[in-house]
């Protein structure tokens, strides 16, 4: 039998104060994201309030407090943006929200599951044509025999194998010819074991009509199973979506809004935090002077409040501090790219940001992630900024985003009866002084959803 040893142990540990976690928390979420946050936290804070006054009103409030000595930490605790680094122009804000991602489409989500299998070329691209034959509710109405007359010289095996991989994809029930294939396709996604799968099977394989017709009699007969047994496939039919692709890309689109916005001001480029769509939040002083007031042993739970409040004022503005720190640094990096466009931009990577800023480079990754910069350009998101380095002939670099813009450029003016292969878009690359694998520029083809070489030719 062993003996008990009672010892000591040194140990370090890093552990995040409430703050700290509060603080990467606001940082790493959208703008839209962040937006809710603050609500809710106006919501059960009994602290927090939201101002309804103008920027000039409030900067004269402050101002009237601080020399009247009511200043304290919740005194600094509105936070106003709207004018921050704009240059007063005198124009008018525009409405970033105007800007709407589109709504995400059945075939669109079908694509981008797509790019997960590693397929080869061609299975990619006959299931990309399964895919475009598909209507609203995931339905292929179009015979196979159809969809393979549009490749020359594709089998009907060929077609029969892409037709099985998109039915792998998600939502199941996907590119069925008919209910009783689209109601076999979701049941075979279940596992095994679930209770009247086999016997539901066999229902919507072969005996969909005497389901439709409710003949019980028929259907015990035929099946040789129990009332119960025969229950139980019912309702696991009855569960089923009969039109799975009808779900998929029917969600409101949702408004991209940027976190800041670029604009060239006498040949500089002026980065200004957009703050228009967050409330203003302060801590209430008036609740707080009462608690100060009425503290007695039993406000642990209003000091909590108290301090909490504090806390989101404080990492609040120093999210916008962050964000307007790191989307400097990118413009001035990416400056080119402002002036003349995707095949300008340059490789960059977030630990460049992270020694230039003296910032840790998970908290720069934190501050690109789901952000958005609205630009002349359009609305670029953070991450678009950051691309991987690639050598040149003359021993300089190129970022990944320059050579799929060059590939773009070529395949939009090559000749539709000849068009180029990725041999000759490697070799055309070369030219440039850019050299890359004809993997690479597969794979950058693939990614930007251009066919192949002989899907292109007219």
């Amino acid at each position: 039998m062993s003996n008990a040893v009672l010892g000591l142990r040194l140990k370090q540990q890093l552990t995040l104060t409430p703050r700290l976690q509060q603080s990467v928390k606001l940082l790493q979420l959208s703008a839209l994201e962040c937006v809710q946050e603050l609500h809710q936290a106006i919501a059960q804070n009994p602290f927090l309030e939201e101002s309804a006054e103008s920027p000039e009103s409030a900067e004269s409030s402050d101002s009237r407090s601080e020399s009247e000595g009511a200043a304290e930490d919740s005194s600094r605790a509105d936070l106003d943006f709207s004018s921050g680094g704009g240059g007063g122009s005198g124009e008018e804000t525009p409405d970033w929200t105007e800007w709407t991602a589109s709504p995400s489409t059945l075939h669109d989500a079908l694509r981008d599951q797509l790019l997960l299998l590693g397929l080869t070329e061609r299975d990619h691209v006959l299931a990309n044509l399964i895919i475009d034959a598909l209507d609203d509710d995931g339905f292929l109405r179009l015979p196979l025999e159809d969809v393979a007359a549009l490749v020359p010289g594709a089998a009907p095996g060929e077609i029969e194998t892409a037709l099985r991989i998109v039915q792998t994809l998600e939502p199941s029930g996907i590119a069925a010819r008919s209910l009783g294939e689209c109601l076999a396709l979701q049941l075979e996604a279940m596992d095994r074991d679930t209770p009247g799968r086999d016997f539901a099977l066999e229902v919507v394989q072969n005996r969909l009509s005497m389901m439709a017709a409710r003949d019980n009699t028929r259907l015990l007969e035929a099946l040789g199973c129990s009332q119960e047994e025969l229950r139980l496939a019912m309702e696991l039919i009855r569960s089923l979506d009969p039109r799975p692709g009808s779900k998929v890309g029917t969600f409101e689109p949702r408004a991209i809004v940027p976190d800041v916005i670029v604009r060239k001001e006498k040949k500089r480029w002026v980065v200004t935090v957009n703050s228009a769509i967050y409330p203003r939040i302060r801590v209430n002083q008036q609740y707080a002077d009462y608690f100060r007031q009425a503290r007695d042993g039993e406000t642990a739970l209003l000091a909590q409040h108290l301090q909490e409040a504090r806390w989101l004022v404080r990492n609040l503005e120093q999210r916008f501090l962050t964000i307007q720190r790191v989307a400097e640094a990118v413009v001035t990096r990416q400056r080119n790219f402002f002036e003349y466009g995707d095949l300008a931009m340059r490789p960059l990577t977030l630990r460049e940001i992270a020694d230039e800023l003296g910032l840790h480079e998970s908290t720069v990754s934190r501050a690109t992630s789901h952000k958005f910069m609205a630009t002349p350009r359009g609305v670029v998101a953070f991450k678009r900024f950051f691309s991987r380095q690639l050598a040149t002939t003359s021993g300089g670099s190129c970022s990944a985003t320059a050579i799929r813009a060059l590939l773009r450029e070529f395949i939009a003016a090559e000749d539709r009866r000849n068009p180029l292969s990725d041999v000759q878009l490697t070799e055309l690359l070369a030219d440039r002084g850019v050299k890359v694998a004809r993997r690479t520029v597969t794979k950058y083809r693939r990614s930007m959803q251009l066919p192949a070489v002989d899907f292109r030719r007219a």
